[in-house]
């Protein structure tokens, strides 16, 4: 090839790869604020006995704001007088997306009261509710449409007393209608039911998934004389990806049932600092090396931290005790096949790629910066309370 065609070519692909390069952070800066934090979810509590209904809704004031708006000057803070100045706007849209029905009829639901209380991801409206329904036997319907037209990721948790009975579960646009009689729910349910929203946790968790993918993508690389070279065989890549994925699951299976056991608890804003800090140092070790083949104590250390904020769903909801064990288990069962899953699809892509320079330019090295730079972001938001993008 003529010099100044080589030239020529080398040029367009370097700057292609950098191209490549800056849409991915650019995507991740854009589209990673929205996950970086705990996933969209109110919890709904009911007591009904017989045909006496009685109860609470609380709503994230961040979702209310989408929906409604409340920051009437516009300041970035919502004050009591500005939520109170809403209250009848906010009834009727909740109450627009909740149907009860028992006894052959719908049940009538009212707001009763407003009220304000701290979750583990910010402040919620809360909802005071009664009512009543047409009879005081049969299953009860619950028919929940909350936010699922703004935010299909949204979930319900509804933590339900029907006739003496505890029942917990999970709302979501696929199950957005459930029936419920006055019966404790099976193990077999409680276990299906908690298994599936375990790996929809961790698949909507990008902050989790980053902190995987960060540890993954040296496992098709040896370090020689100061430079990533790729491994001769799959096993190698396989070997190293069964110590870091297994130190993981052991450390967040640990403290998952811990924190939703209620025995440990940690402040939820260390845990979520804790979380973004540990996307950043293995980001940077993969662009400078100083663990080396010790990742897999790293994926156990940030492991247990991991842990407590997976818990995070479960400890809010308040599962009942007789479904507690069942649940806790579908639910971190549910986590490592999500988790498998990502690693199912990554390793034979990243092993088949590891000598290409898509992979070491572009993935590795330009994932690593893209993920450190967001994870920085996530830190600074998280351990000092600000919000760079509304």
């Amino acid at each position: 090839m003529n010099p100044t065609l080589r030239a020529r070519h080398g040029l367009r692909h370097t700057l292609q790869r950098a191209l490549a390069v800056w849409v991915l952070l650019a995507g991740c800066l854009l589209g990673g604020p929205a996950l970086a934090h705990k996933a969209s979810d109110s919890y709904l509590s009911l007591r009904l006995q017989g045909s006496e209904l009685s109860g609470q809704w609380d709503i994230a004031l961040r979702d209310i704001e989408i929906a409604l708006g409340l920051d009437a000057d516009g300041d970035g803070e919502i004050r009591w007088g500005e939520l109170r100045a809403r209250h009848e706007a906010l009834a009727a849209w909740a109450l627009s997306a909740l149907t009860l029905e028992r006894g052959g009829g719908r049940c009538t639901v009212e707001v009763r009261g407003h009220a304000v209380d701290q979750h583990t991801d910010g402040a919620y409206a809360v909802l005071q509710l009664g009512g009543n329904c047409p009879g005081s036997e049969g299953p009860l319907t619950v028919d929940y449409r909350l936010l699922f037209d703004l935010d299909t990721l949204h979930r319900g948790l509804l933590k339900l007393e029907l006739d003496g009975t505890a029942i917990a579960s999970v709302l979501s646009p696929d199950a957005a209608r459930p029936s419920f009689a006055a019966q404790a729910p099976s193990a077999a349910a409680s276990f299906g039911s908690f298994l599936l929203q375990g790996v929809w946790h961790i698949w909507i968790g990008l902050d989790h998934i980053l902190f995987l993918v960060a540890l993954l993508l040296p496992a098709v690389f040896l370090r020689q004389e100061g430079r990533w070279i790729g491994v001769p065989r799959f096993g190698q890549a396989l070997r190293d990806v069964v110590a870091v994925v297994t130190a993981f699951t052991a450390a967040h299976s640990i403290t998952l049932s811990l924190a939703a056991l209620e025995w440990v608890t940690l402040p939820s804003r260390w845990v979520e600092s804790a979380i973004a800090a540990s996307v950043v140092v293995a980001a940077a070790n993969n662009l400078r090396p100083l663990i080396g083949g010790r990742r897999w104590m790293v994926a156990f250390g940030f492991g247990l931290i991991h842990g407590f904020g997976f818990a995070s769903v479960l400890a809010d909801l308040g599962l009942p005790a007789a479904t507690l064990a069942w649940s806790l288990a579908g639910f971190n069962i549910g986590v490592e096949l999500g988790q498998l899953a990502i690693v199912a699809v990554f390793l034979p892509l990243a092993f088949l790629l590891r000598y290409t320079g898509l992979y070491r330019q572009i993935i590795f090295t330009g994932g690593s910066w893209a993920a450190l730079i967001l994870a920085a972001v996530w830190f600074v938001e998280r351990a000092f309370d600000l919000s760079w993008f509304g």
